[in-house]
């Protein structure tokens, strides 16, 4: 406790640390206030009434915008739709080697961000008018060509200035700006999920040791999300000497970390994405009331399709991502080029298999692993936890919020260690999603 509260003053006693987190407490209780703000011409209350727990992606939209999804707020759109924007231009970088080359020069990089803000713009508009018909009750609305554009309007623009506030965040706070304002509005569900949870239990559910022990098993697959996100397994790279004058470069021994979840929470997203198409069929008109069977268990997320079908494409989006992410044949390109190569690996071609052996094997234990955590909500809700809580135990809201928790201190660790202060840790140091060496080794 001694260590801590030194700690904590060592951080407050550093100035620029001190400005970047009051900047960041300061926009995200911004982006906290808009998102209670309703539409204007929506009863909230009716909306309230009208509406049930929702399901499928009303759940998972309204845990990245911390309510502000189910309470029709301006934010309603949150940033989901520049993640969209992100990820369209992301795979266009793979996919068009135009863009792709457009990513290694610092002007064009500037040129995608400003096309993945048009295209963030584009998918608001067709978007908003979606969200405002398919859950913003009629009766909870009003019933004006008018009203609805201006509320398209609204909501575009609200996600326009989250997404500035996140830049802001980033440049000028702590930590990256739109991860921490996703990490909040899943942050701001669980107290109040675990204040049902405790009132279900406590009131004759199984009582307070139920509840302890729920807390201890979530604390411990915490504990493992934390291992899946630092684990990594170290190449060593040597590299040759070489004389310039009077000064010898190189001749040291670094190392290159190949993380086991190269991937993070994209597996996940992108195969509930594809999981909840059949939900989406399933109120198609044509059915009259009474889809097929099979299309009505995708429909649960406790349904043994469901979480069967989830782990499958989670473990192959994982492979999928990765071999995308992380480019063997360029790392070994980079290695040459700097004079490096990996102790008896030939440089080339050799080095570049076995980079790839190498990752292929480590990246199988990490997408079960991920499979695993997407899926341990549905364990939670078949042990009797209720669901708002249970989204807590796995999935992508638990991992989002162990990653970006863990880039934060390590921000704030780098600034202490700067100042030749002691870091968040006795031992060892805090690594974030991404190291910074594996960083710059992929480009």
């Amino acid at each position: 406790m001694k260590n801590l509260i030194a700690t904590v003053k060592n951080i407050w006693r550093i100035e620029e640390l001190r400005k970047r987190i009051l900047i960041t407490l300061g926009l995200l209780l911004v982006y906290r206030i808009g998102s209670f703000i309703v539409l204007p011409g929506v009863d909230s209350a009716r909306l309230a009434s009208a509406t049930g727990g929702g399901t499928g992606l009303v759940d998972l939209l309204s845990i990245f915008t911390g309510g502000a999804f189910t309470r029709a707020s301006i934010f309603a759109l949150g940033v989901m739709p520049y993640i969209s924007a992100s990820i369209i231009m992301q795979l266009a970088g793979i996919a068009v080697p135009a863009v792709q080359k457009m990513q290694r020069e610092e002007s064009g990089r500037r040129r995608i961000n400003q096309w993945t803000r048009y295209i963030t713009i584009l998918i608001c508009i067709f978007q908003a008018p979606g969200y405002i018909y398919t859950y913003v009750d009629a009766p909870a609305r009003p019933d004006s060509q008018f009203w609805l554009v201006t509320s398209v309007v609204i909501l575009t623009c609200s996600t326009l200035f989250v997404m500035w506030l996140g830049e802001r965040i980033t440049e000028r706070g702590l930590g990256n700006g739109v991860s921490l304002i996703i990490m909040v509005g899943i942050l701001a569900r669980l107290p109040e999920s675990f204040l049902q949870e405790f009132i279900s239990r406590t009131g004759g559910g199984g009582g307070l040791v139920v509840v302890l022990l729920e807390v201890v098993i979530w604390l411990l697959i915490i504990a493992g999300n934390i291992l899946l996100v630092q684990g990594t397994r170290r190449i060593p790279v040597q590299f040759a000497k070489r004389v310039q004058g009077n000064k010898q470069y190189g001749g040291v021994r670094n190392y290159i970390p190949l993380k086991v979840n190269a991937a993070g929470v994209m597996p996940i997203i992108f195969a509930q994405a594809i999981v909840l198409i059949p939900m989406y069929l399933s109120q198609a008109p044509w059915w009259n009331g009474n889809p097929p069977q099979w299309m009505q268990h995708f429909s649960r997320y406790e349904s043994v399709a469901y979480n069967v079908t989830l782990f499958i494409m989670v473990v192959a989006f994982t492979y999928f991502y990765t071999a995308i992410t992380v480019n063997p044949n360029q790392l070994a390109d980079d290695m040459k080029r700097n004079g490096g190569f990996v102790p008896g690996v030939k440089p080339g071609k050799q080095t570049a298999g076995y980079i790839d052996d190498l990752l292929s094997r480590i990246t199988l234990p990490g997408a079960i692993f991920l499979g695993f955590v997407a899926i341990l909500p549905a364990f939670a809700i078949a042990a009797g936890v209720k669901q708002g809580f249970a989204q807590f135990f796995g999935g992508t809201s638990l991992l989002i919020m162990v990653g970006v928790l863990l880039d934060t201190l390590q921000q704030i660790e780098s600034h202490l260690l700067m100042r030749h202060y002691d870091g968040l840790m006795k031992s060892g140091r805090i690594k974030g999603r991404q190291s910074a060496a594996f960083s710059m080794a992929t480009g």
